[in-house]
């Protein structure tokens, strides 16, 4: 499965992924960067077949009423060490691979994983 992280998620995220077995590409691998605008980002992950990971609820919106971006993690922890973000995403690896193939909007808190259909 593909990626792609937000500007307000670490980069470490990305190595991550990768040592996870996925494709990953964080805001900062693009042309403009963080300052790269969620349409920029949600037509990525169209064309590319990324699933978009973000704590930002604009992308939620959109998923609400567009369907876009076509697959979303949301990321609902508040603030969190990077440290203990790492450690949620790589606990509940499987669990989350498993909730995007069966759905498109997959919820991350700091106690639960959410499918939202």
């Amino acid at each position: 499965m593909k990626f792609i992280v937000d500007a307000q998620l670490p980069l470490r995220l990305v190595t991550e992924l990768v040592a996870l077995g996925a494709e990953a590409i964080h805001t900062l691998d693009l042309p403009a960067a963080n300052s790269t605008t969620d349409d920029a980002i949600i037509a990525l992950a169209k064309q590319e077949g990324r699933v978009v990971i973000t704590k930002d609820s604009d992308f939620v919106d959109s998923k609400l009423l567009r369907n876009e971006p076509e697959k979303l993690l949301f990321i609902t922890t508040g603030n969190i060490e990077n440290d203990d973000l790492i450690r949620l995403i790589r606990g509940h690896w499987p669990q989350i691979l498993a909730m995007l193939q069966q759905g498109s909007y997959v919820e991350v808190s700091r106690s639960a994983l959410t499918l939202h259909y």
